[in-house]
This record gives C-alpha cells, sequence and structure tokens, in this order.
C-alpha cells in the first residue's frame, strides 16, 4: 500500500463538530506515531495513517 498503514477509518459524515479521525490521530501522535489524516475519496472515508519511512511527501490516496 505504498509504504502507509491504515490505523483506522472514520466516515465523512460524521456529526457535525466532532472530528473523530482527527481527534483519534492526536491521540497516536501523543504515543509518539506519527499519524495523520487523509481522506480517501474512492470510500468517502477519513483514514488515520502512518507513513513508513515518513519524509512528509506522497500522495495522501490510500
Amino acid at each position: 500500500m505504498n509504504g502507509r498503514t491504515v490505523l483506522e477509518r472514520f466516515p465523512a459524515g460524521g456529526p457535525r463538530g466532532s472530528w473523530p479521525a482527527e481527534e483519534f490521530a492526536h491521540a497516536r501522535r501523543l504515543e509518539g506515531l506519527p499519524a495523520e489524516v487523509v481522506m480517501d475519496l474512492a470510500s468517502d472515508m477519513f483514514l488515520v495513517i502512518v507513513r513508513s519511512g515518513d519524509d512528509g511527501k506522497g500522495d495522501a490516496a490510500a
């Protein structure tokens, strides 16, 4: 999967004012994982991912 590990998936149509993917990613960053949130347009889901060899580059589609 191009050097990415999906930690969790969240539906894009979450409750207004709620950011569960961002909250999950933030908790993983507090644990020391370089977690980030990306949008998978094909599935209409937010993915919390960790890139292997995290260089901050690459496309965001999973």
